[in-house]
């Protein structure tokens, strides 16, 4: 009974220090979590040196407020060689933002007459606007409009003279009240007689008379007190900043030591030729299930020996 509750314990103690070293054993999955990493907008593979080295650049653009720190830099394979960071440049590119504009500007002007406005118009102008945008514009003669600012009336005092001569009487009767000179109509005013004497045939005396009269009258005209032009200049304007900072991250090369150059192909078929080559067994794959087995198994064969020990006794 003695002998048999020994070895039941020293299978226990043997199962007690296996277990925790084989827990030790698998790894536990990592909980630091990854770093933000960029990805580059470029990358460009060429051959450096007489050796024709084989070497990669990544280009990365990044904002000013971004950190270069996370830029990846670490080691990589690619087709059979190993490709470590040789150097790393920075570079501030200088940005040209571009936008569009028109303005319009007014100016005042005593006539409406095109030809006369457009000669006092400049061709083109310089502006810049309050972010800072500069740039040349020029006049759109499309978009040049008049308009006129008001209007005000004037009357004019007219008048004219007519003289009818050879009058048998000075009798206003005989002269016209009203005449029309220049598309207006004047009224009679006033009206100045003369006299000439002179015989006829039978030797008397005859009197003639000339009336000189005098006609007035007004007309009233309407006028611009004045115009206002605008025009539209159009154009682009621009403006630097410094907003993208590009780094370059230059890679050379080494070649692996059994490596092959080629690249891998995941072909199912090419796996089942006999030239193909067989994939290494990895010994740590049935480790761990195989060291649990055999534990089970010797402690079924200790709990059988022990049911049979106290059997006989």
């Amino acid at each position: 009974m003695k002998r048999i509750f020994t070895t039941i314990c020293t299978l226990a103690l043997i199962t007690a220090g296996v277990l925790p070293a084989l827990a030790a054993e698998s790894p536990a999955p990592s909980q630091e979590p990854e770093l933000a990493c960029y990805y580059p907008i470029k990358v460009e593979e060429y051959t450096f040196g007489p050796l024709d080295e084989l070497r990669i650049d990544k280009v990365y653009q990044l904002s000013l407020g971004d950190d270069p720190s996370k830029i990846p830099t670490e080691d990589f394979e690619r087709n059979g060689q190993l490709y470590y960071l040789l150097d790393m440049v920075r570079k501030d590119e200088v940005g040209v933002d571009t936008q569009a504009h028109t303005e319009t500007v007014t100016l005042a002007s005593d006539t409406n007459k095109m030809d006369a406005i457009l000669q006092r118009l400049d061709a083109e102008m310089e502006f810049t606007n309050e972010d800072g945008y500069t740039g040349i514009l020029r006049l759109d003669h499309t978009s040049v409009q008049v308009t006129t600012d008001g209007y005000k009336s004037s009357t004019k005092k007219l008048s004219a003279t007519r003289t009818y001569p050879n009058l048998s009487e000075a009798d206003v009767s005989l002269i016209p009240k009203s005449i029309t000179d220049n598309g207006k109509t004047l009224k009679l005013a006033d009206v100045q007689w003369s006299s000439a004497e002179s015989t006829d045939g039978e030797g008397g005396i005859v009197t003639h008379y000339t009336a000189t009269a005098s006609y007035t009258g007004s007309t009233t005209s309407t006028y611009a007190t004045g115009y206002t032009v605008s025009a539209n200049y159009t154009g682009e304007l621009s403006k630097t900043d410094c907003q993208v900072v590009t780094y370059t991250a230059t890679f050379g090369s080494m070649e692996i030591p059994g490596a092959s150059s080629a690249p891998e192909v995941d072909d199912p078929a090419a796996s089942d030729s006999p030239d193909a080559p067989s994939a290494p067994f990895d010994w740590a794959e049935v480790k761990t299930p195989a060291m649990i087995g055999g534990l089970v198994l010797i402690l079924a064969l200790g709990g059988a020996f022990a049911y049979k020990k106290l059997r006989r006794r």
